[in-house]
C-alpha cells in the first residue's frame, strides 16, 4: 500500500459505517444500512461492479449443484432469495429454463438428475416458477435444437433466473443508498486501516481522480473487497493475521448465438473432467463457462488463457456438435476470481459457496470481512451484515426492509411504459423498449432528458436502439466517471457484440457537446475505454 506525507490527509466526516468494495455485496450492505437510518460511506477502488460481481455466469440460481455437497441450506436460502429477486427487481432479474440433458456413461445417471430435481423442488416450495420436468431424448432435442443426440438417454427441465446486467442491479442498489443519504464514492483506494487502542475507528483512503487523502471516521468497517480482502487486511499494524480468500478463477467465452438455440440454456456434464458448465442464451449471443481454478495472483490482471478458450471451445462442441464452434465466433472472453474461503488441500468445486462474516475483534474491534457469497445471496449476506453492525452500534433502527422494497427502476412489464415513451417523446419504439428493457422505471429519467434536449434522441448508432441520452443520463444520474464506465457498465454497450466499436463515435461527440468534454479529454478517455475492452480479446492459440 502507497503510504502518505504527514498532514497530507485531510479530515473527513464522521459515519457509523465505512464499507469497501463497490461489488454486489458492498452495494447491498449499503442499500440496507441507509433504509435502516446508519450514516453509511462506501468506498470503491475502480468503478462499481468492475470485478467479481460482474464476471460471473449472471445467474440468479439456486445452486442446484450444491445438493452434490449436501449444502442444504445454502439451497435453501439461495431459491428464497431467487424468488426475493424476481419480485424486487424484475426488470434486472428474468426466468430461465435451462435444460440437463444426460448420455450414456455420464457420471450423473437419470436417477441421480432426478432425484436432485426433486429435492429442487422440495427446497422451494411454494416458488413461483415452474417444477421441473423429466424429458425423454426426442422431447429435449425438440426443445433445445442442435444438441447432440449420439447416446443421449433424456433430460430434465427446470427454471431458475439470469441477471443479464449484474452491473445494474449493483448500480441500482447504490442508488437506492444514495438516495437514503448514503455517500457513495468510485474511484477511492483505501490505503491503510485506522485502529486506536484496539477498535478500528476508520479508514486512510485516497481519492484516485481527484487527488489527497481523507481520513474517513466510523466506529465499524466491513471489508467487502471481495479478492482484495487479505490484501485490506495486510495493512493493519501489528500481527499478520490468517488468510482468508483462497481465490477460485472462473473463465467464461461468449460466441456468437448457436443456430437454433432459443431461450432456453443448457446445464451440462463437462466430458473431459465431468464439471458442470452453462451454456446460456445472453445478450444475443451465447454464454459458455465456467472453469474452477485456484488463483493466488493480482484479480486485477487476471484473463482467460489459450488452454481454457481451448477447454470451453471443446465442451460446447461435443454438446452442440452442429454448430461447428470454433475461435472465429468467440467475440470476447473474461474471467473473474471468486473470492472463496481459504482451504488447503481440497478440491475447488468441494469449496463451500457459502459466506462468512467474520469479526476481527483480536485485533480491531468493530472491523468485519465478508469472505464468499453470491450474486443470487447478496441480500441475504447484507442483512445479516447489518444486523451485526446494529447491534455493534448498540442503537436501535429499522428492521431490514430489502426483502420486500423494490429497487428503484422495478418494473414487472416493460412494454406499456415503453408504448407511453414513444407516445410522449416520439421515440422510435425500438429505442424505448430498449430503456424500459435496460432501466425499468427510471427509463421515464432518460426520457425526459429528450424532452430537455431534441437532439439527445439521436441513435448512437444509425438504426440502432440506443440514444445520446444514455451517454449523458450515466453521467449526470448514474455516477459514471469515464467513458469506459458509461459503455461497459451504464449503457451495456461495451458487451455488445461489437463492444461498442460503433458508437464510439457518436457516444465522444455527445461527450463533447453536452457534457463539456475538450479534444484532450476526448482523446484520453477513448484510450482508457481502449485499455479496458483490450483486456477482454480472445489470447492467441
Amino acid at each position: 500500500m502507497v503510504g502518505s506525507p504527514p498532514g497530507s490527509e485531510r479530515r473527513g466526516v464522521a459515519f457509523d459505517l465505512v464499507i469497501i468494495g463497490g461489488g454486489i455485496n458492498g452495494a447491498g450492505i449499503a442499500r440496507d444500512a441507509a433504509l435502516r437510518g446508519l450514516r453509511v460511506c462506501l468506498l470503491e477502488q475502480g468503478d462499481f461492479c468492475s470485478a467479481t460481481s460482474r464476471w460471473s455466469s449472471r445467474l440468479i440460481h439456486g445452486g442446484l449443484r450444491y445438493l452434490e455437497f449436501a449444502e442444504l441450506g445454502l439451497v435453501r436460502e439461495s431459491l428464497r432469495e431467487r424468488e426475493t429477486l424476481l419480485a424486487t427487481a424484475p426488470h434486472l432479474v428474468k426466468p430461465l429454463q435451462l435444460l440437463v440433458p444426460f448420455y450414456h456413461g455420464a457420471r450423473r445417471g437419470p436417477a441421480t438428475v432426478r432425484a436432485g430435481m426433486w429435492l429442487y423442488d422440495l427446497l422451494s416450495a411454494g416458488k413461483s416458477l415452474p417444477a421441473h420436468r423429466m424429458l425423454d431424448a426426442g422431447a429435449a432435442a425438440a426443445l433445445l435444437p442442435g444438441l447432440a443426440t449420439g447416446g443421449l438417454r433424456g433430460a430434465a427441465t427446470y427454471y431458475d433466473a439470469q441477471a443479464t446486467f449484474p452491473e445494474r442491479l449493483v448500480l441500482e442498489n447504490l442508488l437506492a443508498a444514495r438516495a437514503l443519504g448514503a455517500d457513495v464514492r468510485n474511484y477511492w483506494h483505501v490505503e491503510r486501516l485506522v485502529v486506536e487502542g484496539g477498535r478500528v475507528t476508520g479508514v486512510l483512503a485516497r481519492d484516485l481522480r481527484g487527488g489527497g487523502v481523507a481520513r474517513l471516521a466510523a466506529p465499524v468497517v466491513v471489508n467487502a473487497a471481495g479478492p482484495w480482502v487479505d490484501q485490506l487486511l495486510g495493512t493493519l499494524p501489528g500481527r499478520r493475521l490468517r488468510r482468508c480468500i483462497g481465490g477460485s478463477k472462473g473463465a467464461h467465452l461468449v460466441v456468437d448465438r448457436l443456430p437454433g438455440m432459443g431461450d432456453t440454456a443448457c446445464y451440462a456434464e463437462a466430458g473431459a473432467d465431468g464439471r458442470p458448465f452453462f451454456v446460456i442464451p445472453w445478450n444475443g449471443m451465447t454464454l459458455v463457462g465456467t472453469t474452477d481454478i485456484p488463483f493466488s495472483g493480482d484479480p486485477a490482471r487476471v484473463t482467460v488463457d489459450a488452454a481454457e478458450v481451448d477447454y470451453l471451445l471443446a465442451e460446447t462442441r461435443r454438446l452442440f456438435p452442429s454448430a461447428g464452434l470454433s475461435r472465429a465466433a468467440v467475440r470476447y472472453t473474461y474471467a473473474g476470481v471468486r473470492p472463496l474461503p481459504a482451504a488447503t488441500g481440497r478440491d475447488q468445486a468441494a469449496i463451500t459457496r457459502r459466506h462468512h462474516v467474520r469479526h476481527h475483534r483480536l485485533v480491531a474491534r468493530g472491523l468485519y470481512s465478508v469472505i464468499g457469497g453470491k450474486l443470487t445471496t447478496y441480500r441475504s449476506l447484507a442483512q445479516e451484515v447489518v444486523d451485526r453492525v446494529v447491534r455493534r452500534l448498540g442503537r436501535g433502527a429499522t428492521a431490514c426492509a430489502t426483502a420486500r422494497e423494490p429497487l428503484p427502476g422495478a418494473l414487472s412489464d416493460p412494454a406499456p411504459l415503453a408504448a407511453d415513451l414513444t407516445a410522449r417523446t416520439g421515440l422510435p419504439p425500438a429505442a424505448a423498449a430498449r430503456l424500459a428493457g435496460l432501466y425499468g422505471a427510471r427509463a421515464a429519467d432518460v426520457a425526459a432528458l429528450v424532452t430537455r434536449e431534441r437532439r439527445l434522441a439521436a441513435p448512437l448508432v444509425a438504426g440502432g436502439a440506443a440514444i445520446a441520452a444514455e451517454i449523458v443520463f450515466a453521467f449526470e444520474a448514474e455516477l459514471a466517471a469515464t467513458l469506459g464506465d458509461c459503455l461497459l457498465r451504464r449503457t451495456m454497450l461495451g458487451l455488445g457484440a461489437d463492444r461498442a466499436a460503433a458508437a464510439l463515435p457518436a457516444a465522444l461527440a455527445v461527450a463533447r457537446d453536452h457534457l463539456g468534454w475538450d479534444a484532450a479529454r476526448c482523446v484520453a478517455e477513448a484510450e482508457g475505454f481502449a485499455r479496458e475492452a483490450a483486456a477482454l480479446d480472445v489470447p492467441p492459440a
